[in-house]
């Protein structure tokens, strides 16, 4: 895949699987999203990647031992610097602001009425950026980034160049995605 004109790769590294953090590392992506390990392990990734220079966002509902509440959300910030989080929750996205740490709200794009009560969400949760799943939707991500008036992030089921190329013509301002070729 070509980089575009802008100095920054648009891609994200979901890191879904402990073994791909060395390639995580290695790789040119400015951020990850981790969700893999538990609460035990955090310590050593977050040390691994931030010294790479990575900022790091924890999926919250997929690293084990993690909470969803404010609590929890403080205490992934404090103690792990994290950059921020990715949760379908709202409660969680406004615990990050709270913790002074950004957010992106994952949603699912399964029907319209989805879509709808996504938007309502967002506006009433107002994260920091939000997450569309899957990423495989041109018409879908152009009208969501009309309607949200934040960036955003697709992923999910995302195979191919053309693809990425075809969701960033799209509106999307990031392609979140675990295959470590597009890393």
């Amino acid at each position: 895949m070509k980089q575009s004109n802008e100095s920054r790769l648009p891609v994200i590294a979901s890191i879904t699987k402990p073994e791909q953090i060395t390639a995580a590392l290695a790789s040119q992506v400015e951020r990850v999203i981790l969700m893999t390990g538990d609460i035990l392990q955090m310590g050593d990734m977050m040390d691994k990647l931030h010294q790479a220079g990575k900022q790091v966002y924890v999926h919250v509902e997929m690293v084990g031992g993690i909470g969803r509440d404010h609590s929890a959300i403080q205490y992934l910030a404090d103690t792990f610097r994290i950059d921020g989080i990715v949760s379908t929750k709202s409660n969680a996205i406004t615990a990050a602001r709270h913790a002074g740490i950004s957010s992106i709200q994952r949603i699912f794009a399964i029907d319209t009425a989805a879509v709808e009560t996504a938007i309502k969400v967002i506006a009433s949760a107002q994260p920091d950026e939000v997450e569309l799943m899957p990423g495989l939707m041109p018409r879908i991500i152009a009208e969501l980034k009309a309607r949200i008036q934040r960036p955003l992030i697709v992923g999910g089921l995302i195979r191919h160049d053309e693809e990425i190329i075809t969701a960033l013509d799209s509106g999307a301002d990031y392609v979140s995605i675990g295959d470590q070729r597009f890393w």
